[in-house]
């Protein structure tokens, strides 16, 4: 019964984490035109973890990707900020 279910499962690829963290860059640079993209592949991505972990796992995976992503908000604005700061 095992061996059945592993087989059902689809396996999460590298170019599924790869392909998410590139729309989600684009996005983050301001190209809205990505967002479509990166909600496709994230659903995938997400989808294919929840076949795989735990509802706990899942839900402590994307409080760390969200952590992680407001930290690096965080510093893309302050480097923003030194920028505009300094004369030219």
């Amino acid at each position: 019964m095992s061996t059945e279910l592993t087989q059902d499962l689809e396996k999460i690829m590298p170019e599924d984490i790869a392909r998410t963290f590139e729309s989600a860059y684009h996005v983050f640079q301001g190209n809205t035109e990505h967002v479509e993209e990166l909600l496709k592949h994230g659903g995938v991505l997400l989808r294919k973890a929840t076949q795989r972990f735990t509802p706990t796992q899942v839900i402590l995976g994307i409080a760390v990707l969200a952590a992680g992503a407001v930290l690096l908000a965080n510093r893309a604005a302050a480097h923003q900020d030194d920028e505009q700061d300094q004369p030219a």
